[in-house]
């Protein structure tokens, strides 16, 4: 595998990965820089008093002239203002600040830092020690900081001149102490997104499940336990159906598993579909949307991304990642239409349509997980079902379990962090029936998205379950908020607040 790098511009200096990194500086004062940017709420002024009068005159009357109201997300921008040290003033609208959340704060940040690296502004001034919302001040700049830092990242290993250019900011805050304090907790979480769109923006050939392992193993000095088994130890386990969608391709498939222990309650598994290109196998994928496959491992990504997050924030859980990892690749050694897999559980499966893989490695994942750790809750994260997209599109990942409660912790999680979620229902288990074996891999009829979430509710036994299919979320085509093009590390930020809120 080639060198993987989060190109992020913005981050604290002791978390900086990236020589081109610059830092976040959290401030008692306002610094100088060559922009300066200010705040508005709807039905209140821009607090300007630290600027001079004639510029104070001057961005008066360009708020005045353009009818800024400081609606949520709007800007104003002075370019060369008269007798200022800063070269442009921007003005930001906030909104209602009694609607102003952290999450609101984050995808402006993202937008913020977008609009100011274009017109390559390379330091720039934040006056936000007045800045007021339904959050503390403190974790509002956090907040911003989090969400330009996020936006930053850029997957660029393959250009001959990749992107250069950095953004510094000093952020003149009301508590510098509180603001460092809970940024750092982000920053942390950062490094777990990066990783995970590291692995999913990755070309296939350089992302097998070897180098996935290899990434994996990186792991250990922070602390978390590896395990990998390969084809040989998965057939001793009779993990047949992970081991099954491995043979069309040279290595076979692994499985697996990050331990993070930060205490010593019963363990929360998280499992993900590590698919590192997906071809349908025998069931081939047809059109161009073939060349975005090397995302299929994208679940996989953000449960080891989520493992690297509670690490670095030795965060006070014991959570284990379960990836059942395999490209599913056409050869002479391929499972072929009609096969018949026998999975970890005993049940058996008919491979009606070898496309249909995901939910084949999840199963002998989500047994093992069970079998290995007796989880208190299992959550399963991947990118199953293009039924999903036709659903709920890619603003949503798409959430199934019995269990009311889990649905509301990850529903309220994900909408903290700009990764909302949206409940579909099981059922249909009866268009699951084979006439040769427990099961098909592919309902008859019914919702795509439901069938194959009732195909994994097999594998679940008496464990709490939940399972998310983003698919639709792990790449995306075009950057907004605090998500850029290419891989979104969609998850971490849903799972680690989930798992530092309510465990």
């Amino acid at each position: 595998m080639k060198l993987l790098s989060s190109m992020s511009a913005i981050s604290l200096a002791l978390l900086s990965t990236s020589t081109l990194a610059a830092d976040v500086n959290f401030t008692s004062k306002l610094a100088k820089g060559d922009a300066l940017v200010v705040f508005q709420n709807v039905g209140s002024d821009a607090d300007l008093k630290f600027l001079d009068r004639d510029t104070r005159k001057q961005l008066q009357r360009a708020i005045k002239t353009d009818s800024f109201t400081g609606k949520y997300g709007k800007t104003l921008e002075l370019i060369a203002p008269i007798d200022s040290k800063y070269s442009r003033i921007v003005v930001v609208g906030l909104g209602e600040s009694n609607e102003l959340t952290a999450a609101k704060m984050a995808k402006l940040g993202g937008n913020i830092h977008a609009n100011l690296e274009d017109k390559k502004v390379a330091t720039v001034s934040l006056a936000f020690e007045s800045v007021k919302g339904k959050a503390k001040n403190s974790e509002l700049a956090a907040q911003f900081a989090h969400g330009a830092n996020l936006r930053d990242y850029t997957f660029e290993v393959y250009k001959k001149e990749p992107q250069t250019f950095n953004v510094t900011y000093n952020i003149d805050v009301a508590d510098k102490k509180t603001t460092s304090k809970r940024y750092q907790q982000l920053a942390n979480i950062e490094q777990g997104v990066f990783l995970a769109r590291d692995l999913t923006s990755e070309i296939a050939t350089e992302m097998t499940p070897i180098d996935f392992a290899l990434e994996a193993k990186s792991l250990e000095k922070l602390g978390v336990k590896i395990t990998i088994l390969k084809p040989e130890q998965l057939k001793e386990l009779g993990m047949g159906a992970l081991e099954g969608v491995g043979r069309g391709s040279k290595e076979g498939a692994r499985l697996i598993v990050a331990h993070y222990e930060g205490n010593n309650d019963t363990p929360i598994a998280l499992v993900g579909k590590g698919i590192t290109f997906d071809s349908g196998g025998y069931s081939l994928k047809k059109g161009p949307s073939i060349a975005r496959m090397k995302s299929d491992m994208a679940g996989a990504a953000a449960v080891l991304g989520t493992i690297k997050a509670m690490a670095l924030n030795k965060a006070d859980v014991n959570v284990v990642a379960v990836m059942g990892m395999a490209a599913n690749m056409v050869s002479r050694y391929s499972i072929a239409p009609g096969d018949v897999l026998r999975t970890a559980e005993g049940h058996s499966v008919e491979v009606v349509n070898t496309d249909a893989e995901g939910r084949l490695v999840l199963s002998d994942a989500m047994w093992y997980a069970r079998k290995h750790f007796n989880p208190e809750i299992m959550v399963d994260v991947a990118t199953l079902t293009g039924s999903k997209i036709r659903a709920v599109g890619n603003r949503y990942s798409a959430i199934f379990s019995e269990d009311d409660t889990l649905i509301n912790q990850m529903t309220l999680a994900g909408k903290q962090v700009n990764e909302q979620v949206w409940r579909l229902p099981l059922g249909y288990k009866d268009t699951l029936s084979s006439d040769i074996a427990d099961f098909t891999n592919l309902g008859s009829s019914g919702p795509g998205a439901t069938t194959a979430a009732t195909f994994l509710q097999q594998f679940a036994g008496d464990t709490r379950w939940v399972h998310i299919d983003i698919a639709g979320n792990a790449l995306s085509s075009k950057a907004k908020g605090e998500v850029p093009v290419g891989g979104t590390g969609y998850g971490v930020r849903l799972l680690s607040e989930w798992l530092l809120s309510n465990n």
